[in-house]
């Protein structure tokens, strides 16, 4: 799937020290804490292995061989129930406001589907406004409080969508 140039893609084994870099670049960019989120995640440098399992799938941006961003779809961590987590969404400026986001969420949506499951959860920080803005037109609903548990604590905000 193309898009300004920018292809969306599954994730190979060689993504991975450039996907981590990614990662790690806009949570630095936007502030965040640094424990409790997705920085200290050990997994961000075996992205590929991490969703190399059944129900799960993570995608790339790619332009020209570099690595924009990327999210994936895997069964929410410590849930009893048919429920997937969108994880680890992250575009760079380069990336954003150019129709992407929706892109990307149409993808992971419709694999999490075909996978079988009923609702996809997300957890977010009140800071990414815009990400939550995508979230919600795309029919993320606001929730009280998180499900399951994924140890990010210092993610605030929980979403979830039917599917």
């Amino acid at each position: 799937m193309t898009h300004n140039n920018f292809k969306i893609r599954e994730i190979q084994p060689e993504d991975n020290p450039k996907i981590a870099e990614v990662i790690r670049k806009i949570l630095i960019e936007f502030g965040v804490p640094k424990v409790g989120t997705a920085y200290a995640d050990k997994i961000l440098d075996t992205l590929y292995e991490a969703y190399d399992t059944e129900y799960a799938i993570y995608y790339v941006i790619e332009k020209e061989g570099e690595i924009f961003g990327g999210a994936g779809v895997k069964q929410l961590d410590n849930f009893e129930g048919n429920v997937c987590e969108l994880q680890k969404m992250y575009f760079l400026p380069e990336a954003r406001g150019i129709g992407l986001g929706s892109k990307m969420m149409e993808t992971c949506l419709k694999k999490a589907k075909e996978f079988g499951f009923e609702q996809c959860y997300l957890e977010t920080l009140p800071y990414m406004e815009d990400a939550r803005k995508l979230y919600r037109k795309v029919g993320f609903v606001d929730l009280d409080g998180p499900m399951g548990d994924t140890g990010h604590y210092s993610c605030n905000l929980w979403m979830l969508k039917n599917l």
